[in-house]
């Protein structure tokens, strides 16, 4: 193995085994050491731009590589509930958020859903977390169960229910502010009810 792929993997080790192409190059791996590396299966193109460690799997492997490949977009509905535990759904894409007239994105694997959401419902809730050293940007779990009253059509009212409970029955649970959010995304009518009934269960 020559020195250029040697230092190209500590390089890689030091960034938990993922670099996007612009940030190996950055960090002085030139292009043609990641082809070469390519080539020697000692990396795997995980999309466009986005390099892994054959031999380095993170934590929440397709959440850091939609994070990466997509780094405008927020993790939302059915996946951020997988990721606070507020579902017993399996999510079969990655759902995420992207602003309203976003250029859709390209991603060979994992598979997602895009969703378009206006500036005001965007903007509003986004938490941000560290996962094998890259930015993961989410939106909250109440703004999560917003926007799955917001949309139940796409993802079914059931989901939405559960999801509800489940948050609901926590110690960390903050009614008023999930209240707030529904006002904010106009569905404080809708679930109030539901928020009411689980609550007097």
């Amino acid at each position: 193995m020559n020195n250029q792929i040697t230092k190209a993997k500590k390089i890689f080790n030091k960034n938990h085994g993922i670099l996007r192409t612009c940030r190996a190059i950055e960090l002085g791996i030139h292009p043609r050491t990641l082809y070469s590396m390519e080539k020697k299966n000692i990396i795997e193109k995980m999309s466009l731009g986005v390099w892994r460690l054959i031999d380095h799997i993170p934590e929440n492997l397709d959440l850091v590589t939609v994070a990466l490949a997509i780094p405008k977009g927020v993790i939302c509905l059915i996946s951020a509930l997988s990721y606070y535990d507020l579902t017993t759904q399996i999510p079969r894409k990655i759902d995420i958020a992207l602003l309203r007239n976003s250029k859709k994105p390209t991603l060979n694997y994992p598979p997602i859903r895009i969703l378009y959401f206006s500036k005001k419902m965007f903007e509003i809730g986004i938490k941000k977390y560290k996962i094998d050293n890259v930015e993961i940007k989410i939106f909250s779990r109440e703004k999560t169960i917003v926007d799955c009253f917001r949309l139940r059509n796409k993802i079914g009212l059931d989901v939405a229910i559960e999801a509800l409970k489940f948050y609901l029955r926590d110690d960390k649970s903050n009614i008023k502010h999930l209240l707030h959010l529904a006002k904010h995304c106009r569905i404080f009518n809708i679930i109030k009810p539901y928020i009411e009934g689980i609550v007097h269960e």
